[in-house]
């Protein structure tokens, strides 16, 4: 079998199981002449267990007009704002802090995003978290 070429990548956030042909995803996969509902029924299919989650997702676009793709974790914006039940972060993240986090919530989010992150030490991965939250004014407590 010979090897597909690749033409580009398309990194995307799309709602789990709930990608519709609407934009982002029927402005990003039309120009390339891309199948956008049979993205769209796979992508639904394969997420569906995850609704509720914004998930980012990397469309592999090969030149004879098929595609792949792979789902990544959550954003780390996401998790915390759903740890800390929060609609969004603050604007003013350290005059007007917006809610807290337990320190287990954050070793569970850097957990879960492990694959994702560009470290394999858990210390570090947690710092990353912490650092999302301080910016979006979430305080570790």
């Amino acid at each position: 079998m010979a090897v597909k070429k690749i033409k580009t990548y398309i990194k995307l956030n799309v709602p789990a199981g709930s990608a519709t042909a609407a934009p982002p995803v029927g402005t990003a996969l039309g120009p390339h002449g891309l199948p956008i509902m049979e993205f769209v029924k796979a992508f639904n299919e394969r997420t569906k267990d995850r609704m509720g989650d914004i998930l980012p997702v990397v469309i592999t676009v090969f030149e004879d007009r098929t595609f792949s793709f792979i789902t990544k974790e959550p954003p780390v914006a996401e998790m915390i704002k759903k740890a800390a039940k929060l609609e969004k972060g603050s604007g003013k993240a350290l005059k007007e802090p917006v809610g807290t986090i337990s320190q287990a919530q954050v070793e569970e989010i850097a957990k879960a995003k492990m694959p994702d992150l560009n470290t394999k030490n858990i210390e570090a991965a947690m710092k990353i978290v912490e650092g999302t939250a301080r910016s979006m004014g979430v305080k570790i407590g």
